[in-house]
């Protein structure tokens, strides 16, 4: 054996387990009995005693529209960050990865959008979209257009959507390129040599040699994408207009800071928590490795 005393091994892991315990576990725990509970009246009139309604709560998420936007929303995101996340940087990384000199360079550049702050991003945007003065306004204008309400109800989610995900293309990009990186040049080059052409060899080498990194990138982003709350917030807070931009992480947030429904907010965190384990268990058993292409 590697390690024949155990005690070390102990030792060296309790820290991590009891910072796991006390900012992981006893929150989510605390989070499930704060769902029964009604803690509205608590927040709003310290020292008074919880009130316990037991099942309330599921039932007001079974009836709340603005739950059902939210959920839509989130779904809708499952589906952009699939194709145009995970997809482009699939694409970016096959075509980075046939440049042999300056290579890093492209690294760089297409990793750049994930050390910005995600506030300043929202920031930046919520600058284009502005109808007075915004920078996309403005060349409609030098173009003698008239300018667009580009936060409508009617195209709202799209334009949030925008930079949603063109944030986070780059860190699927980098785990791609890395991956393609790990695959042996002479795979390529005796898969060239019996006539197999560049985009079949896309298809019959680098997809299922890569099935693992792209399970993982697209496990990462669908639930990521329940998780999107910071963009959606700095363009368009509180789901406007008319909450149609609304995802679940923004109503969880609005519920518990803003009105201070913290019982009710509870539930749709625990809502967020069942739905990501439920959809990367899908994810992972449809790309398991003896599934089919």
């Amino acid at each position: 054996m590697l390690y024949k005393k155990k005690l070390p091994l102990f030792i060296f892991l309790l820290p991590g387990f009891i910072l796991m315990l006390v900012f992981l576990y006893e929150p989510f725990v605390e989070n499930i009995i704060n769902s029964f509970y009604d803690m509205t009246s608590f927040v709003k009139m310290p020292g008074k005693e919880w009130k316990f309604i037991g099942l309330d709560n599921f039932e007001k998420l079974l009836t709340d529209p603005k739950i059902k936007i939210s959920l839509v929303n989130s779904f809708k995101m499952m589906g952009l960050t699939i194709v145009f996340q995970v997809g482009i940087a699939f694409i970016l990384a096959i075509l980075v990865n046939s440049i042999k000199r300056g290579q890093h360079i492209f690294r760089t550049v297409y990793f750049f959008p994930i050390v910005i702050s995600a506030t300043a991003i929202g920031l930046i945007f919520k600058l284009f979209y502005n109808y007075n003065g915004g920078m996309l306004n403005q060349l409609l204008k030098a173009l003698d257009k008239e300018p667009i309400n580009w936060l409508a109800p009617s195209i709202a989610f799209i334009m949030v959507s925008i930079p949603t995900l063109w944030s986070y293309v780059g860190f699927y990009f980098v785990i791609m390129l890395t991956g393609l990186s790990d695959i042996s040049e002479d795979v390529f080059e005796a898969a060239a040599i019996d006539g197999c052409s560049k985009f079949k060899q896309v298809f019959y080498i680098t997809i299922p040699l890569l099935r693992g990194v792209i399970c993982t990138c697209i496990t990462l982003a669908v639930t990521g994408a329940l998780k999107v709350f910071d963009l959606p917030w700095v363009i368009v807070p509180k789901g406007a207009p008319q909450g149609v931009t609304h995802f679940l992480g923004t109503y969880m947030y609005e519920q518990t800071f803003t009105i201070g429904n913290i019982d009710y907010g509870s539930i749709i965190a625990l809502l967020i928590v069942i739905l990501g384990v439920v959809v990367s268990g899908i994810v992972s058993k449809i790309l398991k490795p003896d599934a089919n292409l």
